[in-house]
Parts: structure tokens; C-alpha cells; sequence
């Protein structure tokens, strides 16, 4: 139970903001090396790094979304724009991350040219690996503050905070995809062999395109609503069953509207000869329970079987 708790604890921003910053001056950085030296692969690693920009600015966005208060026309909340706009953050980094790499590097493939000035681009990648080295430690200490002792993965699978994971994989991607056209240019300058470039950037694209497909279906899990853990569900059983008027509860649907934020309804059975007022009195502590032992069941709805 207390790694899910863990799981549950709000998320820093410092890990977007962090990767925005880094990503914008490396994108610029990369793109510039690009244009001197006529690196396939940094061209992809450039493009890597603008995508990565927009996905931050996507993720503030989404964020700023979600906390809008509930209105007429969302009674719920906006919690769930956060979910929207990462699973929009996903498809971009697939589309535009991985396609636009693999058809660099198949079309330098096609049409290889020998690298310029190679020395600019280990520079420039020797520069970009130490700005996304501190950003994906960043990112990682995040998820670890909030995983606790969780492992990995499953700490991946149970988080409703897409912000975090997805900034985490993309720093990944960074610093894995640096390392990948750093060795494609040095043995291609080593072997005077210039397909060896287009062929890391046919390398990164894949990397991008295997780490969007996994933030896509984690992205889109959420955005279609994932329910509450069965163990806090059957704690929050056990908890009505325990009032002396319930005699059973009948059923129970619960969902995530937003990373910190649980709508729950139940239908309770209450025990014959019991009035209004004590199965209101009933209903009004199971709530104050419910949210004192899990503070993210926002809204519980009790339905009277």
C-alpha cells in the first residue's frame, strides 16, 4: 500500500521546465552543427530535440488545462485534458520524431554525402549529452520520489501522472539517441563509410518510434479511464461493511479524472428498519472515511440498493 501511495504524490514541474530549457538550446545547437557539417544523423538528433521542446510546451499546456475549475459545461472538472494532451504529446514524438529521423536517414541513405567538420558535431552531441544527462536525472529523481519502492515498470503501468513518464522516457530517448549518432558519425569518419550515418538516423528514428508506442498506450489507457487500484477498492468495501446499518455493498465504479483525482460510486445495501435520517448520518461518514484514508476520491457518490 505505500508504494501506491507514493504513486500517488503530486508531481514537481521541474523536470518539464528543466527539459524545455535544455531541449530548446540543444534543438538550436543541433540544427545549427547540421547546417556546417551535413550530418544525417544530427539533422535527426535536431529534430529530436525540437519535438521534444513542443512536447513540453504541450505537457505545461496540459497541465494548465486540467486545474481549471468545474463548470456547467464539465461538471467533473478539466482533469483529463492532462491525459488529452499527452497522448497528443505521444503521436507527435511518433510522427514527427520518429518518421521525420527514419526518412532522414533513408533518404542520406539514398544520397549519402560525407560528413563536414565532424569535430563541430562531437562538440555539439558532447554538449547536448551533458544538458540531457542532468535533465533525465531530473526526471528520474521525480519518479522515483513518487514510485518510492515500486519497481520500475510497475510503477510505469499504475502512475496516472502521464507528466512524469513521459518526460522520463524522452530524456531517455535524448541521451540514448546522442550516444547512437555520435557512434555513427565516428565510424563514419573512421571507415570512410558515409551510410553509416544515415543509417543511425534510420537507428534513432526507431528509438523514438519504439518509446512513442509505448507512451501512446500508456497515454491512451488513461484518457479512457483507468479505475482505482483493486486493493483500495477492497479496502473502501471492507470499510462500508464495517457500519453497523450496511449490509452489503452491491457494486462499485470508480475512475481517474486526473492524476490526483478519483470519482467513486457505490451501491449500498442497508439493513431493513433503518430510517432516512440514519442511512443519510451512515452515508455522510462512509464519505468523510472514504476520502480521510484516500485523499484523491475527490467525488463519492453513495447509491441507496
Amino acid at each position: 500500500m505505500r508504494a501506491i501511495v507514493y504513486m500517488l504524490m503530486p508531481a514537481s514541474k521541474t523536470p518539464i521546465y528543466t527539459a524545455l530549457g535544455a531541449n530548446l538550446l540543444i534543438a538550436i545547437t543541433k540544427l545549427v552543427a547540421a547546417v556546417f557539417t551535413g550530418s544525417s544523423a544530427m539533422v535527426s538528433e535536431g529534430i529530436h530535440s525540437l519535438v521534444d521542446t513542443s512536447n513540453e510546451v504541450l505537457l505545461l499546456l496540459g497541465i494548465s488545462k486540467s486545474q481549471k475549475p468545474a463548470d456547467e459545461n464539465r461538471p467533473f472538472g478539466y482533469g483529463k485534458e492532462l491525459y488529452f494532451w499527452s497522448f497528443m504529446v505521444s503521436l507527435l514524438f511518433f510522427a514527427l520524431g520518429g518518421g521525420f529521423s527514419i526518412y532522414e536517414g533513408v533518404e542520406h541513405i539514398m544520397n549519402p554525402q560525407e560528413v563536414r567538420n565532424p569535430i563541430w558535431n562531437y562538440i555539439v552531441l558532447g554538449i547536448a549529452f551533458i544538458f540531457d544527462g542532468i535533465s533525465f536525472i531530473t526526471a528520474m529523481r521525480e519518479f522515483k520520489r513518487q514510485r518510492g519502492n515500486m519497481p520500475f515498470w510497475e510503477a510505469v503501468h499504475i502512475s496516472k501522472d502521464p507528466s512524469t513518464f513521459v518526460v522520463l522516457f524522452e530524456d531517455a530517448a535524448d541521451v540514448i539517441g546522442i550516444l547512437i549518432a555520435f557512434t555513427g558519425i565516428l565510424l563514419g569518419q573512421i571507415l570512410g563509410n558515409p551510410y553509416i550515418d544515415g543509417i543511425a538516423s534510420v537507428m534513432i528514428g526507431l528509438l523514438l518510434t519504439a518509446v512513442a508506442i509505448l507512451l501512446v498506450r500508456e497515454s491512451r489507457s488513461l484518457l479512457m479511464g483507468e479505475s482505482a487500484s483493486a486493493e483500495e477498492l477492497q479496502k473502501i468495501i471492507a470499510l462500508a461493511e464495517s457500519f453497523e446499518n450496511v449490509k452489503q455493498v452491491e457494486s462499485h465504479q470508480s475512475m481517474y479524472l486526473a492524476p490526483e483525482e478519483v470519482i467513486l460510486v457505490l451501491k449500498v445495501r442497508f439493513k431493513q428498519g433503518i430510517d432516512v435520517g440514519e442511512v443519510g448520518l451512515s452515508i455522510a461518514t462512509l464519505k468523510k472515511d472514504i476520502q480521510e484514508l484516500y485523499p484523491h476520491f475527490k467525488q463519492i457518490y453513495v447509491d441507496v440498493g
